[in-house]
C-alpha cells in the first residue's frame, strides 16, 4: 500500500498533467494550502487510502460570472458533488470583517443552491481533534458511495458497518434492526460479532451492550 507522500505526489501530479483550464492549472503548480495538506495527511488518507474522485482547487462559477476555487470537491460520479474547504481560523474567525463574512456567507448559499453537499472543516479541530474529523469524512462519503468494507463479511454486516458511517453518533441494536428490518435479536448479534472483530466499538453500557460506534483506525 501507498504511502501518503508518495500518493499524494502521483495524484498532484496526474491531476496537473490531465487539466486543460490554464487558471486551474496555475493554482495546481502553486501547490496546495498547509491547511488542505495536513486535512489530506492527517484525516482523509488515513481512513480513505487513496485519493479517488478527489479534486483540488476545483473551479466553480458564481452569479457574477466570476470564478472560485473549493479546496476539494469530491465527485464520485457526474450526478452528485460534495466540497470541502478548510477554514483557517486566523482569515475565517479571528479576522474576518462585515464584507469578507458577507462573501462567504454567499459562497455557502452558491454552493448550496448548486446542489453542491458543502463541508467546511476548522483547521484547529484537524490539529486537535483529527479522529472525530475522520468519523466525519467517512460520514460525508457515505452520503455517496457505499465505501470499501472487508470482502468476508456477510451482506447484513457490510450494510451494518456502512450504517455506522454515515452517522455522527452511537446507535442502539435497535436502530440497527429497523434499518436492516430484521430482529432486535439478531441486529445484537451482528454487532457483538463485528465488536469481536474490531471493526466496531461499544460506546455506552458495561454489564450490557447498548450503543456502537464506529472503530477509527
Amino acid at each position: 500500500m501507498l504511502r501518503f507522500d508518495q500518493a499524494y505526489e502521483e495524484w498532484m501530479q496526474r491531476t496537473i498533467t490531465q487539466e486543460p483550464n490554464h487558471r486551474r492549472r496555475e493554482l495546481l503548480n502553486k501547490g496546495l494550502g498547509h491547511g488542505t495538506l495536513e486535512f489530506l495527511r492527517s484525516v482523509w488518507f488515513p481512513v480513505i487510502r487513496n485519493f479517488d474522485h478527489l479534486y483540488p482547487e476545483w473551479e466553480v462559477r458564481d452569479f457574477n460570472n466570476g470564478y472560485r476555487y473549493l479546496d476539494l470537491a469530491f465527485m464520485p460520479d457526474g450526478n452528485v458533488k460534495g466540497g470541502i474547504e478548510i477554514q483557517g481560523y486566523g482569515s475565517h474567525a479571528r479576522d474576518l470583517d462585515v464584507r469578507r463574512f458577507k462573501d462567504l456567507c454567499w459562497r455557502h448559499c452558491l454552493l448550496a443552491l448548486d446542489d453542491w453537499i458543502f463541508l467546511p472543516i476548522a483547521y484547529p479541530s484537524i490539529t486537535d481533534e483529527p479522529k472525530r474529523c475522520q468519523q466525519l469524512v467517512l460520514s460525508f462519503i457515505g452520503k455517496f458511495m457505499a465505501t470499501d468494507v472487508p470482502k468476508h463479511l456477510t451482506w447484513l454486516e457490510a450494510e451494518a458497518i456502512r450504517y455506522a458511517r454515515r452517522l455522527l453518533r452511537p446507535f442502539a441494536a435497535a436502530e440497527l434492526a429497523t434499518h436492516l428490518r430484521i430482529t432486535a435479536q439478531h441486529a445484537r448479534r451482528i454487532l457483538h460479532k463485528l465488536v469481536e472483530l474490531q471493526l466496531l466499538i461499544v460506546t455506552g453500557g458495561k454489564q450490557r451492550y447498548r450503543s456502537y460506534g464506529l472503530r477509527i483506525q
